[in-house]
């Protein structure tokens, strides 16, 4: 059964670039460790699952708030690594070839071009302004569509 960590008394460090290390308040240590949001976009600091090598859930944190300083930047520290979600700045092309949306996008790191198979799926508005896009290999870009340019938002809003 899952473990609550809600005191300050229990220690995550973090061991690896995914993984942590758990020192409870009763002694008992839970190692390699992997944590993962159960709400990334919605409530991205509450309910944090630690899950092991088997994605067995081992440990559950209801709040980031609930552990120390020390504890919280383990664990965004690792989620720093593994949700790095590019943020959509602007769209440069978007072309359809066979039902193949080919997109040329700036984001917070860089130019980047994708493709996306599905625009029913693979792109969503969430909240009424994020725009959430995952393209054919499965990763995953974010915007706000209110920072959009006028030219991104008239490249994209046929696909919305």
């Amino acid at each position: 059964m899952a473990r609550y960590i809600v005191t300050e008394k229990d220690k995550i460090v973090r061991t690896d670039t995914y993984l942590v290390r758990v020192e409870c308040e009763n002694g008992e240590i839970l190692s390699d460790l992997e944590p993962r949001r159960l709400f990334p976009l919605s409530n991205p600091n509450e309910y944090i699952t630690l899950l092991d090598s088997k994605e067995k859930e081992k440990a559950l944190i209801k709040s980031l708030a609930s552990i120390t300083e020390e504890s919280r930047k383990a664990i965004e520290d690792c989620f720093g690594d593994y949700y790095m979600i590019p943020q959509i700045t602007a769209v440069r092309a978007v072309e359809d070839k066979l039902g193949t949306l080919k997109w040329k996008v700036m984001t917070d790191r860089g130019e980047v071009s994708f493709s996306i198979r599905n625009r029913h799926s693979d792109i969503k508005v969430l909240d009424g302004n994020r725009l959430f896009v995952r393209d054919s290999n499965d990763n995953r870009y974010v915007s706000d569509l209110a920072k959009l340019d006028k030219a991104s938002m008239r490249l994209i809003f046929s696909y919305l």
